[in-house]
Order: structure tokens, then C-alpha cells, then sequence
């Protein structure tokens, strides 16, 4: 089993974790290694025009990937209502983000996580994570840490050690601009 120290370790190797999340195991990596990333969507087989969630301790992590300046007011006390906890918004970018988190999109997906040990990951880690369920295209997400070894233990070094929040359904997912609701939580 692995803890912590070894997965933020793991992250600065340019590894590619699994990790507890609200409802199901993630799997992430450093956004900012695109070397990183790319293992990330081949052991998903996921395409990388899909994008992917950034998840953070707080939102003071995401800032450098997302453009407020294009929220108002409104949209983003409606935004941090909801944080931290199990609601992912879809966000205008910075020009210097890369595709390989963007995919074809203007937008990211972001989300400041309640999970105590997604919270402690990123502080101790300095930035967000990119977060995808623990799964291979197809396959149910993993829920254990015993599932995650299953369908993934072959491909990866680190699966974080716990249990995970509780809920039922992934994280829902709105558009931060419209409200739309993209993924019912």
C-alpha cells in the first residue's frame, strides 16, 4: 500500500497515481508534465480531444489554469458556493494552457475537492492533480483499492491507499458561464 509521501514522490517522477476520490478512485498525474498526461490518456485509452478535470485543495491552485476574468461577479460566488465539494465547473482557460488538459475545448474542468486526502495530495503537492476515474475505457469505475489493482495494478506503481467519500455518483459536472449541468452528480 502506498501512502502520501510515496505518491507525491511518484508525481514529481512524472508517474501517473491512483487516488480516492468523493464517490470513486482517480487516477492523475502533474498537469503541467505533458509527458505525464500522455501516459496518463494511454493507460485510460482516452482520447485526448476529451480533456480532462484538474482537482485542487483550493482554488487559489486552479488560478493559474483558469481565466476568471471572463466570470462574473455572480458566476463565481455561484462557483465557490459549491467548494470544496463533489461539484466540477467547466471554466474559460488561460491562453498558455495546454490542449493535452484542454483537449478541444476553450475550457477546463475544474474542482476544489472536500475529499480530506484529495486535499492533502494537492497541498503537500503545491498544485492540482488532473483527476479521471480509476478505470479502463468501458470498464465501471474502480471504487476500492483492491478494483483499482485489478483493471489497473499491471500499469501503475502508486494507488494512494483509502476509502472514498462515500457518494454515490461522480461529480457533477456545470458550466460555469450558463449553469448547465453537463454530468448529474
Amino acid at each position: 500500500m502506498n501512502t502520501i509521501d510515496t505518491a507525491i514522490k511518484a508525481l514529481h517522477n512524472g508517474e501517473v497515481i491512483a487516488y480516492p476520490t468523493e464517490a470513486v478512485f482517480g487516477v492523475g498525474c502533474d498537469p503541467d508534465n505533458e509527458a505525464a498526461v500522455m501516459a496518463l490518456l494511454a493507460l485510460k485509452k482516452r482520447p485526448m480531444e476529451k480533456g480532462l478535470i484538474l482537482i485542487a485543495a483550493n482554488i487559489e491552485q486552479l488560478r493559474p489554469y483558469i481565466d476568471e476574468a471572463q466570470l462574473t461577479k455572480e458566476q463565481q460566488a455561484r462557483i465557490e458556493a459549491t467548494w470544496p465539494g463533489p461539484v466540477t465547473w467547466v471554466m474559460p482557460t488561460k491562453p498558455n494552457v495546454s490542449t493535452y488538459l484542454t483537449g478541444q475545448f476553450s475550457t477546463i474542468a475544474v474542482r476544489v475537492s472536500d475529499h480530506p486526502l484529495v486535499q492533502e495530495l494537492c497541498r503537500q503537492f503545491g498544485k492540482p492533480l488532473t483527476s479521471t476515474s480509476a478505470n479502463l475505457t468501458g470498464l465501471a469505475p474502480c471504487r476500492t483499492v483492491e478494483e483499482v489493482k485489478e483493471q489497473l495494478g499491471a500499469h501503475l506503481k502508486t494507488i494512494v491507499n483509502g476509502e472514498t467519500g462515500g457518494r454515490e455518483n461522480p461529480s457533477e459536472i456545470r458550466d460555469a458561464q450558463t449553469g448547465n449541468v453537463f454530468r448529474q452528480g
